[in-house]
């Protein structure tokens, strides 16, 4: 049977959702994937029935069993001394300069063992990995002890932000893969990589399941000129919520009535909730803190637009999952978001970081209804064709295989992956 292991720094993952959707696509398209977690989810995190199911299946690395961790190692030294210690020294200087680097690097190693030795146990050849950060560090060097080869999904945009510390171009050239969510994606990681490693790079959407993004049929009476906006992000400085703010802030001096409602966590959301309260708008923004996938319906319903103000980003799903409720949706030109969002058509772009076009947009989805259900409906036909999770899965399968990864497809997988490949702008091999 082809069977692969799928490695991730957290696995459930409230912000990680798509990886969890990827393995599930590829379960149902006929490949076994074990999932394997360096670390264990946040237990306050909410969980879905599924991310329970999966949590019970993942082997988790950290925190390690002692004497296991000392099994897997002296088991490993034993059978491969030398592989083991031209690893071990390939870890070590293959890596960037200073003191803290030499030391994680020596903990990728240790955890590169413990992954090896656990998937040799269970028969399992291949690790993909999700980002190409410490994750792909753990794999890149378990791949090197021989036995198993690795591929990864890039993402963007943190690793490209500081390449060389990430160790990116050695990970590309070591890998047998590349999935790039977008072709912005893909061009950043072209700028570090060799050029005879280009061939390795493809392009594979992340995606979510249309099924499970019924749309609800909205009011066909609403109040001309008020608004109800959704956002759903970590609270961090790179989403934007200060932008958001400071337009609902003005909007709500020229009259403008409009809400929003925020869902999700992190640090940063002491200084927003703060930040509402000093404009004022405190009354207008619900902060509604992390919910899992099984409440997040709800504030898609209840809401008229979905916005999403980052200064950085990949391709975001959570802009898809409202795409495929039919909201139209309000965010930022940047990256690989207009690969997704087309402007004016399935919903509105604006500059990053300016809280003026931001405001013109919401007024002109406020005052007009028919241009948002317009709007909302090319988006979710744009997902249905293009980030549909399980025509994704199939696709990524047939990249597994032309990789070598897998030796064949899964028979109902064949055909309708064979499709999607040769729709794609694949660079030769």
């Amino acid at each position: 049977m082809n069977r692969i292991a799928f490695l991730t720094s957290h696995y459930p993952a409230l912000s990680h959702t798509f990886v969890q959707r990827e393995i599930l696509a590829l379960r149902d398209a006929g490949l076994a994937v074990d999932t394997f977690s360096i670390r264990r989810p946040c237990p306050t995190d909410p969980r879905s029935e599924i991310d329970e199911a999966e949590f019970s299946n993942t082997h988790y690395v950290l925190p390690p069993n002692l004497l296991r961790l000392l099994r897997d190692h002296l088991s490993l030294l034993a059978v491969r001394p030398w592989r083991y210690v031209t690893t071990l020294i390939y870890a070590l200087t293959t890596r960037p300069a200073g003191l803290r680097a030499f030391l994680w690097q020596l903990f990728y190693f240790v955890e590169a063992v413990v992954v090896w030795s656990e998937m040799r146990r269970r028969g399992i050849r291949h690790v993909h990995v999700h980002f190409a950060m410490a994750c792909a560090s753990v794999a890149m060097i378990a791949s090197r002890f021989g036995d198993c080869t690795f591929s990864m999904t890039t993402h963007g945009p943190a690793v490209f932000y500081d390449a060389e510390r990430y160790l990116l171009a050695e990970k590309v050239r070591r890998s047998v893969m590349v999935s790039c969510i977008s072709d912005f994606c893909r061009s950043q990681v072209m700028a570090f990589a060799r050029h005879v490693d280009w061939p390795k790079l493809r392009i594979v959407h992340c995606g979510v399941d249309p099924a499970r993004y019924v749309p609800v049929k909205r009011s066909a009476v609403e109040t001309a000129g008020s608004v109800r906006l959704l956002n759903v992000a970590r609270l961090s400085s790179v989403k934007g919520h200060a932008v958001l703010l400071r337009a609902m802030a003005r909007l709500s001096q020229r009259g403008v009535d409009v809400t929003c409602t925020i869902v999700g966590d992190g640090p940063k959301r002491d200084g927003l909730e703060r930040l509402s309260r000093e404009m004022g708008i405190e009354q207008r923004v619900t902060f509604a803190g992390a919910v899992s996938q099984d409440e997040i319906q709800r504030f898609f319903d209840e809401a008229d637009v979905f916005v999403l103000p980052s200064f950085a980003e990949g391709v975001p799903v959570v802009l898809m999952e409202a795409m495929a409720k039919e909201l139209p949706v309000l965010t930022t030109r940047i990256m690989g978001i207009p690969e997704l969002v087309d402007d004016g058509v399935s919903g509105l772009l604006v500059p990053p970081g300016n809280v003026e076009r931001l405001m013109e947009a919401i007024v002109t989805l406020a005052g007009d209804a028919e241009l948002r259900r317009r709007m909302g409906a090319e988006g979710r036909r744009k997902v249905c064709q293009e980030y549909d999770v399980a025509s994704n899965g199939r696709q990524l399968l047939a990249v597994f295989v032309d990789a070598g990864v897998l030796e064949q497809m899964p028979d109902d997988a064949e055909e309708a992956a064979h499709d999607r490949v040769t729709e794609r702008g694949y660079f030769p091999s």
